[in-house]
């Protein structure tokens, strides 16, 4: 699992028939180097939108917060994150 801001969306037309119905946005990880950061589409769970830091989960959970262990789904938004608190000991 990680943490992710919301950059984008994707539109498409024609897809797998598990994926019809679903929103799928772009998410930039937060907790990479900037210029080690690839984004990805990640099928959204619960109603995230663009701005907005979530919580992503990948590989065969992501899948079951999709409702559909036969889903093509590799990433899974599955929480809106309403605050962080990050403690750096030191």
């Amino acid at each position: 699992m990680f943490v992710g801001l919301v950059v984008g969306t994707v539109v498409a037309t024609r897809k797998s028939q598990a994926l019809v119905g679903k929103k799928l946005l772009v998410v930039k990880p937060l907790n990479y180097p900037q210029e080690q950061c690839p984004s990805l589409v990640a099928v959204d769970t619960v109603g995230a939108g663009v701005g907005e830091t979530v919580l992503v989960i990948t590989g065969s959970g992501a899948r079951t917060a999709v409702i559909s262990q036969n889903a093509p789904v590799d990433a899974a938004i599955v929480g809106i994150v309403d605050s962080m608190e990050i403690v750096e000991k030191g």
